[in-house]
């Protein structure tokens, strides 16, 4: 980068006065305007942008050509040394409402140069005399030296307004997102979004998560297009791959839709902060989450029954929410199957009203009324006539193979339906805690994982659903087989950026969850591949 350094010199007092006014008496009578008055005393400049001063003539009616492209125009820019602007010029000016008011746009040359010069705005009368405002530091923006951390991982680059820090769930900041796909994906130009944190347990560790919601949908990594994405920090992830192997798996299923995701490089404000996961957010959307969208006046008929999503999570921080139960009081307590936390997450909190608000809860109790009434087996009059089977088996088979227990606790489970269709088991989410991990669910080294969770230990009772379950496990254990193949391909692109990421970030600052927090990356991939080796047989040999 090229640096100029800008001497200043005072415009000579003789000088500075036959520019500045007319020295005879019939001039000034003939030519009044004597005064320019710029607001700004300062303007900074973007490579290769344009920046605004506003200026008011002290003769309202003083006639000025805003065409700056006309040697008839008499607004132009000095610097204090009577020389032209080398790093930038006068690109227009414009009229404002007020009386004899303006703006004037200056352009930077995008020279690559750093500069600070000090101008004048400069006014021609008539009689070839010139008024000058005072003066003004025109200056370039801090040139930041671009990171590329060389990982071979595309780089995203965001940038909050003034540089502010990201410290809160529910405001976002303005911010500018660029990405840079190191001829590995694809890339974006700078776009305008807006940015906060998110998460719950997550956002209280070190490495931060984030939700972007750009001004317009944009199309990242060649998924469809999206208003609102993730960053997801994976800071207790030791394989920094968790959560891509879950959506692999998922993805082999035949679930509505799973989450698209890609490992990159993030760079916030101008810092390396590490390796995360971009990955579409969970919404309601016709290429997201698959339901038809409702409108406050969808209150009845066939328009009524849909769509919905519902989040189960124990966390319990949706606006609707309410415990679903069989024959029990109203109190949810871990490890009751039959009594379960639901919240809405789709009409949204403001959209919602209370004739669909009690439609979706009281088809939610029916279902649970169905599925722990006596006929439950029955096809028509249990649980088979108000949830989609084949999505709930799908479902399960993949918190069962990745050894998540938090179907059963339950945190971030979705179900959704569709206007005038059963409910739906999905879509997958956030699989970065104890997920095919002993540490915090040791009963999956020998036996199933989720057999009692939520609705699934009534539905397990059934011999039929049972051996549904066994038989499809059968059909996908195929593909899952070529998961392993998958981890060690996944090792070999993240092993530059885990280095750099645990340079960074030490996951074991906040305790052992995963119980691989203070291995070294390979050996962490190599106990995350055997562990799911170890789970495709567990669950052949319970089912």
């Amino acid at each position: 980068m090229k640096i100029r350094s800008v001497h200043f010199f005072r415009v000579p007092a003789l000088i500075f006065c036959l520019l500045a006014s007319s020295c005879g008496k019939d001039t000034e009578e003939d030519f009044p305007l004597t005064n320019v008055a710029v607001q700004e005393s300062s303007l900074s400049l973007e490579e290769g942008k344009t920046g605004t001063l506003n200026f008011q003539v002290t003769d309202p009616g003083y006639p000025i050509s805003t065409d700056v492209n006309s040697p008839d125009c008499e607004v132009s820019i000095i610097t204090a040394d009577n020389h032209s602007p080398r790093h930038f010029s006068l690109a227009g000016i414009s009229k404002l409402s007020g009386e004899g008011q303006y703006t004037a746009t200056l352009l930077d040359n995008a020279s690559g140069e750093q500069y600070q010069e000090e101008i004048h705005l400069r006014i021609r009368r008539k009689d070839g005399s010139y008024v000058l405002s005072g003066r003004i530091t025109v200056k370039s923006k801090e040139i930041i030296p671009v990171v590329t951390p060389d990982t071979g991982l595309p780089i995203i680059y965001i940038e909050t307004e003034n540089r502010q820090a990201i410290t809160s769930k529910e405001d976002y900041l303005n911010a500018t997102f660029r990405i840079n796909g190191r001829g590995v994906a694809e890339g974006l130009d700078e776009v305008t979004c807006q940015i906060r944190g998110r998460g719950n347990t997550t956002w209280g560790w070190p490495k931060k998560p984030y939700l972007v919601k750009f001004d317009s949908k944009q199309s990242l990594f060649g998924f469809p297009k999206h208003k609102r994405w993730v960053l997801l920090a994976n800071f207790m992830d030791r394989t920094m791959m968790r959560n891509l192997v879950a959506m692999k798996v998922s993805s082999m299923t035949g679930l509505d839709w799973t989450p698209r995701c890609q490992s990159v490089e993030l760079v916030l404000n101008g810092k390396h902060v590490g390796n995360y996961l971009l990955i579409e957010q969970v919404r309601v959307d016709k290429n997201r989450v698959p339901v038809t969208e409702m409108s406050p006046e969808d209150t009845e008929g066939d328009a009524l029954t849909g769509g919905y999503m519902l989040e189960l999570d124990f966390h319990f921080d949706n606006k609707f929410q309410w415990l679903s139960e069989f024959g029990h009081s109203n109190e949810w307590i871990r490890g009751r199957n039959d009594v379960v936390p639901f919240g809405i997450k789709y009409p949204d909190e403001d959209d919602i009203n209370n004739t669909q608000i009690n439609y979706i809860k009281k088809y939610i109790n029916d279902t649970a009324t169905a599925l722990y009434g006596d006929d439950f087996t029955d096809q028509e009059k249990g649980y088979a006539a108000w949830i989609d089977v084949d999505s709930f088996i799908d479902y399960w088979i993949v918190f069962e193979v990745m050894g998540n227990h938090e179907l059963g606790n339950p945190g971030s489970v979705y179900m959704h339906k569709d206007r005038g269709g059963k409910l739906i088991a999905g879509p997958c989410w956030d699989f970065d805690w104890g997920v095919l991990s002993y540490k915090t669910s040791p009963q999956a080294k020998n036996g199933l994982l989720n057999r009692n969770a939520i609705w699934y230990a009534r539905l397990f009772d059934d011999p039929a659903f049972k051996a549904k379950v066994k038989a499809r496990f059968g059909e996908l254990l195929p593909k899952l087989e070529t998961v392993p193949d998958y981890i060690d391909q996944m090792q070999k692109t993240l092993e530059k950026s885990a280095a750099l990421n645990f340079a960074m970030w030490n996951p074991a600052e906040d305790g052992m969850i995963n119980g691989d927090e203070s291995m070294t990356f390979d050996a962490a991939v190599s106990r995350l591949k055997e562990n799911f080796s170890e789970r495709l047989e567990v669950i052949q040999r319970n089912l």
